[in-house]
């Protein structure tokens, strides 16, 4: 089977998740064309199944804003002719099951067509999709696909809320690949925190739904009571807040570490002893889920799919959208008690395992299957 997988390039949830699972089909032997504006972060470039197609956009005076979503239908439309391909999988509702469908029209001009999946991962439905500017586009392009999904079940209720939504929705998880965390760990945790400290993380593109205020505050509540050190993984916006706490607790900036963007993140989760994760929106928590595959709790909010992969009082623990000082509790009760941290490690990784990539794989393949047979093809 070729498969073309249309997704953003970045570190995000759905770039992430499109990249590996465009990689573990490639393993098994389909051919997979990525089409993105640039090269997928995690790919691997390396296997003679995956092959990438760039969209360029043609630069030009007149245009305020590039057409990139005319450039990215005409990339589809070319890739879906050149390679023959059988079906097109768009992560994300914008831009690309819209673009997707464009393509699809053209093909058609040509008495060809191909058969749509698509992908919801979370701000497409919560966020973005339901702008006055986009909402009908998305709610259209969804409609016209053959095939939806979503990767979670809180997903899919909000998709129905806020969509008419003609379809059915079937629900097919993000997973994580456990055998990433099977190999030596060069990093120690002495590279962090000395043996007597405790060691808090949190992972995001640091925007303002992730609330890292939020995060640096439970730390501060923490600290007080524990010693321990405090990492943040990750880039953006919300950089500034981090900066104007430390300006304002000048006593804490020994104890917090900002290390950008990091390719080893595994190692450093391993390390770690609990992960933060205070979001105000979460389709599903791939953070999250990545943090308990390296074996450490989550103190987390309940916001959309998290209470699906975290376990409240299982693999870590929970807290209404806002509730610091819960958080924060909950937090200092865990790092308290070694053997209900030590619990909680197996508990988290027990639960990453039935995430796994060998159980979700098969449940896309099928999905593939059941498309093309549907399609006609």
């Amino acid at each position: 089977m070729k498969i073309g997988i249309l997704c953003y390039p970045t570190y995000g949830g759905s770039g992430i998740v499109a990249t590996e699972l465009g990689m573990a089909l490639a393993y098994k032997g389909y051919e997979v064309h990525f089409i993105s504006s640039n090269l997928p972060a995690r790919l691997d470039i390396t296997n003679p199944n995956i092959f990438f197609h760039k969209v360029n956009v043609q630069t030009y005076p007149l245009f305020q804003y590039q057409p990139y979503d005319i450039a990215l239908s005409s990339m589809i439309y070319r890739v879906v002719n050149l390679y023959k391909l059988d079906l097109l999988h768009a992560h994300y509702a914008i831009p690309y099951a819209y673009a997707a469908f464009t393509a699809k029209q053209m093909l058609k001009e040509e008495g060809k067509d191909i058969p749509l999946v698509t992908t919801l991962h979370g701000t497409d439905i919560t966020l973005v999709g339901q702008h006055p500017s986009y909402k009908h586009a998305v709610e259209f392009s969804i409609n016209q696909s053959d095939t939806i999904t979503s990767v979670s079940e809180s997903l899919k209720k909000d998709t129905l809320q806020f969509f008419n939504i003609k379809k059915e929705i079937q629900v097919i998880t993000n997973f994580i690949d456990n055998s990433d965390f099977d190999s030596p760990n060069d990093c120690t945790r002495r590279q962090f925190a000395t043996d007597d400290e405790k060691i808090l993380i949190h992972v995001s593109n640091l925007r303002p739904v992730k609330r890292v205020g939020e995060v640096l505050t439970i730390f501060k509540n923490v600290h007080k009571l524990i010693k321990s050190k405090l990492i943040i993984i990750g880039e953006g916006p919300d950089m500034e807040i981090i900066s104007q706490f430390l300006e304002e607790n000048p006593e804490l900036i020994g104890e917090i570490r900002l290390l950008g963007k990091v390719n080893d993140l595994y190692k450093i989760l391993e390390l770690s002893d609990v992960f933060l994760l205070p979001s105000e929106q979460e389709s599903f928590g791939l953070a999250a889920l990545e943090a308990m595959a390296a074996r450490t709790p989550v103190i987390s909010s309940n916001a959309g799919g998290i209470p699906e992969v975290n376990l409240q009082g299982v693999t870590g623990f929970l807290a209404e959208i806002g509730n610091v000082e819960a958080m924060s509790n909950y937090t200092i009760k865990l790092l308290s008690d070694e053997n209900l941290l030590a619990e909680m490690k197996i508990n988290a990784k027990e639960q990453a395992l039935k995430f796994d990539l060998q159980n979700v794989l098969p449940v896309y393949e099928k999905m593939y299957a059941d498309t093309l047979a549907t399609f006609g093809k």
